[in-house]
């Protein structure tokens, strides 16, 4: 007998002698304990139910749609940036590498303070957080609408807007997937699909406007753009469990289980790389290829465009097949197109390689939540862990396009030593993630084919 059976014991009999000392007869005795036995067991039964996710509902459903608005102004922005890169490379005289860590920060950010708004999430302070992340995105975009040097698009576009996308980004993907268990990685795809909605609209905008309003209008117009859809967003956006106001920071306990670490690592690597495309595009579109600047933003909103069926598919076989079987499977395509890459050598040949590279690509960003979000059982731990794992690959977002940037400027403009570094760091990935998945499997005694 468990000291907790113990001292349950203990508590009924000394209640059933209160009761015999209050003048209850023995049966009426029994039949109060019963009732109360029963009582307590039911609302133990009514709490498990409550915490449980409901896989569907309004609420649930408006949260997907309201963090579907909130990436599109994080992620859909980034995924943009290729836009922005090729414009400041023409007025600010910098160097790709340069230029590249503008939006590297916008990312490093994003991923860098997930660890902290992930718990703050945990802790019931979604509203807090939310708020002030989209404060700081519209603040940083409408600064960055007045800026001429390059050190103060750092500050604007890669700190302010940096800081308000790690306020938004990990804790709606933590709201999101407390909402739902069979259907979670389809809900988190829908989430995710914001950035193919950002990726189109934003290049859209600045190709449309640029010419006929200039730079700074242009900004302003996004950010105004911004500042509604994030009020619509956050109205739609609510916590769902009870706070967990207790616990550290940091689940360090988390680092002792060797697949959360492989996977940590993997998914670090794995981005070291994805975004080389996102980025460089449409610079080696104009460069290598010698399209115009409204073709290059063509193709950017191409690869953004088809992204919606990289987020959607794969994060419907995600649900069916396990999340980080799919997660391998996206990843070895990805680097393989990375590679071949390389090989293209005509505008067709490129028009085809970023419609099938745009479909791979986007599954990446919503099967790698998904994964993560596997690799956690407690829901209430949900936003500190899959932060952990976003504030490691940060450095991943932070250093990967500046290194692609800095080897084509090393190759005099050639892009063959970026294309081989994203895809043999998507390659490294796939070895660490696998490796994450064999030792779940293992320690979970299941088959080799099984969904994970």
């Amino acid at each position: 007998m468990s000291i907790h059976q113990a001292q349950t014991k203990n508590e009924k009999m000394n209640h059933s002698d209160n009761l015999r000392l209050s003048g209850h007869s023995s049966k009426e005795v029994e039949s109060r304990l019963r009732e109360e036995t029963q009582g307590q067991g039911s609302s133990q039964d009514a709490d498990d139910t409550s915490l449980a996710p409901p896989d569907g509902g309004i609420w649930a459903w408006l949260c997907v749609v309201g963090s579907h608005l909130a990436i599109l102004n994080n992620w859909g922005v980034i995924n943009s940036f290729g836009a922005f890169q090729s414009h400041y490379v023409q007025t600010l005289n910098r160097t790709p590498s340069d230029i590249a860590w503008i939006g590297s920060l916008e990312i490093f950010f994003l991923f860098f303070i997930g660890a902290f708004t992930g718990r703050l999430t945990d802790a019931g302070y979604f509203r807090c957080v939310a708020i002030t992340g989209s404060t700081l995105i519209v603040l940083g975009t409408m600064l960055a609408s007045i800026c001429t040097q390059y050190w103060q698009f750092i500050l604007t576009q890669g700190v302010c807007v940096g800081l308000g996308n790690g306020c938004l980004f990990c804790p709606t993907i933590a709201l999101v997937s407390t909402y739902f268990e069979k259907r979670r990685s389809l809900a988190i795809g829908i989430a995710a699909s914001g950035s193919c909605t950002g990726g189109i609209v934003f290049p859209a905008l600045v190709r449309q406007l640029l010419p006929r309003i200039g730079f700074g209008w242009t900004m302003r117009t996004i950010g105004f753009m911004q500042a509604g859809t994030m009020v619509i967003a956050l109205v739609m956006l609510k916590s769902r469990l009870p706070p967990r106001r207790t616990g550290p920071m940091i689940d360090w306990v988390a680092f002792r289980e060797l697949e959360y670490v492989f996977y940590a690592v993997g998914s670090f690597m794995c981005f070291w790389g994805t975004y080389f495309a996102f980025f460089f595009l449409a610079t080696y579109a104009r460069d290598i290829q010698g399209m115009s600047y409204a073709a290059s933003l063509d193709l950017l909103m191409i690869i953004n465009g088809v992204g919606f069926l990289g987020r959607l598919f794969p994060s419907h076989l995600a649900d069916k097949y396990g999340a980080m079987n799919m997660y391998i499977c996206w990843v070895a395509v990805c680097s393989l197109l990375i590679y071949v890459w390389a090989g293209v050598s005509s505008k067709a040949g490129l028009y085809v390689w970023t419609v099938v590279c745009g479909i791979a690509l986007g599954g990446i960003p919503s099967l790698f939540p998904s994964g993560l979000a596997s690799l956690t059982m407690d829901p209430s731990k949900q936003g500190s862990r899959i932060g952990m794992v976003f504030t490691v690959v940060s450095f991943g977002f932070l250093t990967g396009p500046s290194i692609e940037g800095a080897l084509i400027s090393a190759l005099d403009g050639r892009y063959i030593a970026g294309q081989v570094f994203a895809g043999t760091s998507l390659a490294v990935s796939l070895v660490f993630i696998t490796t994450a998945r064999e030792i779940k499997r293992r320690r979970t005694g299941l088959k080799v084919w099984v969904k994970i």
